[in-house]
């Protein structure tokens, strides 16, 4: 379990107090990448380490969006979010999902930050099959040693669920998706 916490982390996020366990996560700015993941996969998948950061960096996406920041404008996830015709209700959709899936686990996001109105659009953002299974094998190789009881709970996962956001439809991986 890591316990260090960034400052920024705590204007995202309320204590993340699941079976009274604080989670914080190092963000990978501190380790000196710049790096952002917007999940395509559906955010079950994800460990508790992995659910704070998408739902902090979709905090940041958001932000990003709204041009309420310099960095990130032209990061390749973004893309698809910038896409649709609302792209701010876009990324405030898909965060209510995220936020949702900390609600079932019994964490406490802050509902709050998420931009009104994200339930009046309809999101159906295209994401591929080869994307997914992407994504679940770099998931996979992430959890092999950061939490070992996810990774054994979903191994055998071979068509994984997208997340509420995205439609799944045929093809490979992403032409925007850096290679790991």
């Amino acid at each position: 379990m890591i316990v260090s916490i960034n400052n920024s982390l705590k204007e995202s996020l309320l204590p993340l107090t699941g079976k009274g366990i604080f989670f914080y996560i190092i963000t990978d700015l501190e380790r000196g990448k710049l790096q952002m993941r917007l999940w395509s996969i559906h955010p079950k998948y994800l460990d508790a380490s992995g659910l704070v950061a998408l739902w902090r960096e979709g905090l940041l996406a958001q932000k990003v969006l709204m041009g309420k920041t310099k960095g990130y404008k032209n990061h390749p996830q973004l893309m698809r979010f910038k896409n649709q015709q609302d792209p701010v209700l876009a990324i405030a959709n898909y965060l209510f999902y995220i936020y949702q899936e900390a609600e079932k686990r019994g964490y406490n996001f802050n509902k709050d930050k998420i931009e009104p109105g994200y339930l009046d659009i309809e999101i159906e953002i295209a994401v591929t099959e080869g994307q997914l299974k992407y994504e679940m094998e770099h998931l996979l190789k992430k959890l092999l040693n950061r939490d070992p009881g996810k990774y054994k709970e979903i191994k055998n996962v071979k068509t994984p669920d997208a997340h509420h956001s995205f439609i799944i439809i045929p093809g490979g991986i992403a032409d925007w998706e850096r290679k790991l």
